[in-house]
């Protein structure tokens, strides 16, 4: 069975994290790339910069929000291929984030994408 995580970036690392991918645009501020310890960073399938800025982390835009993450995601599925490959090899992974709410983020909508199987 595939588990998929989230976790900030600004979390230790656990060896209850299985692998674990960066899914944002950007480096998380101050983080050093061995404390952060990820398999891979995939700044294709994080939020276009447009969408992000737009965004801005509101929750009063965040059902909006997800419906454009999704379509990005459903017109980019390519790039989501080596997460859906690291979900089958690995079975657990998370998924790394560096926002700092934790319920309205890509990452929520990104793990809710994959565990539909899209």
């Amino acid at each position: 069975m595939t588990h998929v995580q989230i976790k900030r970036a600004y979390e230790p690392a656990s060896s209850k994290d299985g692998t674990r991918l960066l899914v944002d645009r950007l480096w998380p501020r101050g983080v050093k790339k061995e404390a952060l310890a990820i398999a891979g960073w995939f700044k294709d399938v994080a939020p276009s910069k447009e969408l992000r800025k737009w965004f801005g982390h509101d929750p009063e835009r965040w059902m909006e929000f997800r419906r454009r993450y999704r379509a990005e995601l459903k017109a980019n599925a390519a790039a989501l291929k080596p997460l859906h490959e690291a979900m089958k090899k690995d079975g657990l992974i998370t998924l790394v984030y560096s926002a700092h709410d934790e319920e309205h983020n890509q990452a929520v909508v990104l793990r809710e994408w994959l565990l539909e199987g899209r």
